[in-house]
């Protein structure tokens, strides 16, 4: 897998390993900017394809594959 860049995240597409809430398939919303442009990105906004439910997570989480998997598998 290719090192993420938070700037590239936007719309990118992502599966959760352990579904919660028959919630599985995601996409990445948003990409919170910091208040200071030279501030490194910490957060993305992830929403769920089926419910359209949304949360906030660092995007350093996205690299975990014992949580997440990129693409729709």
């Amino acid at each position: 897998m290719n090192p993420l860049n938070p700037k590239k995240l936007l719309l990118s597409k992502w599966t959760a390993v352990t579904p919660v809430a028959k919630q599985k398939h995601f996409l990445i919303s948003r990409v919170i900017q910091p208040d200071l442009p030279t501030e490194p990105i910490e957060w993305v906004e992830i929403e769920a394809v089926f419910s359209k439910a949304t949360r906030l997570i660092p995007w350093r989480e996205l690299k975990d594959k014992t949580v997440w998997r990129q693409g729709w598998v």
